[in-house]
């Protein structure tokens, strides 16, 4: 896929792997990006930092409808066009089930599967309107393997990557490409509060990957390499057999999530 002048709509897209995604654009020739964020001060400080790109800023919340269709508005009335939506916006708050609570729970499921689903409908028109357009949703790697402290991250990831696949055989009759991306641990404002061992994926591994698996129209791009992959494959075949593997890392995985909380 070329790149070059396509017009860019991504959420999230003023900090972490939605900022690095942004980097990367920009040397594939893009030069038209909406935003989408909560925090209009974090959206003029892209426009400072990246003198080149004409961006339209999106001060919205994709959790709240009538933020959602006032995106896909401007976008319309700015442009009258769309070529690419990257759905990156993501929150997590882990713990076990009982002690998240209720809006934490609403939130995750209202910011990472209901907005992106929503803001993908009512843009979808523009982007059946591209000469070669694609719809590109983040997930994480535990919506491939769930794992204990993140059921109702793990739930929604999960549904992002059906939906995905959804749409993708819905638009097949359209030019559009649809991806789904599978981060694992990345180095971002969102693992500040995670309890990490070892290295994590800087957001610019991330968005490199993402970025060349557009280019390349792939279906997935599942970061942390063959063993990622193994390891899916295993949770796919012998689901029992990774049961007990995490058994044996309850205590651990408890550590790691007890104040991981990105809201």
């Amino acid at each position: 896929m070329e790149l070059a002048n396509k017009k860019v709509l991504i959420t999230g897209g003023s900090a972490g792997i939605g900022k690095a995604i942004i980097e990367e654009l920009l040397t594939h020739g893009v030069e038209e990006i909406a935003v989408m964020g909560r925090t209009g001060e974090k959206l003029d400080a892209l426009e400072e930092q990246f003198s080149s790109v004409t961006f339209l800023k999106i001060q919205g919340d994709v959790s709240q409808l009538d933020d959602v269709k006032n995106a896909a508005k401007m976008v319309k009335e700015e442009w009258g066009a769309l070529d690419i939506l990257i759905n990156n916006a993501g929150v997590v708050s882990a713990g076990f089930l009982e002690e998240i609570s209720d809006d934490d729970v609403i939130s995750q499921v209202n910011i990472n599967v209901t907005g992106l689903i929503l803001l993908t409908k009512h843009l979808l028109p523009l982007l059946k309107e591209s000469s070669e357009g694609a719809l590109i949703n983040v997930s994480s790697g535990l919506g491939y393997i769930a794992m204990p402290f993140y059921s109702v991250y793990a739930a929604t990831k999960a549904a992002v990557k059906h939906f995905s696949e959804a749409m993708r055989r819905e638009l097949y009759k359209y030019p559009i490409h649809v991806m789904t991306v599978y981060p694992t641990a990345t180095d971002t404002e969102m693992m500040k509060t995670a309890n990490v061992d070892g290295k994590m994926d800087s957001p610019t591994q991330v968005a490199k990957a993402s970025i060349k698996g557009l280019v390349n129209k792939e279906i997935e791009v599942i970061l942390g390499g063959q063993q990622r992959k193994d390891q899916i494959e295993e949770n796919f075949q012998n689901p029992l057999d990774v049961d007990e593997k995490v058994e044996g890392q309850f205590k651990s995985l408890l550590k790691r999530t007890e104040q991981h909380r990105s809201m």
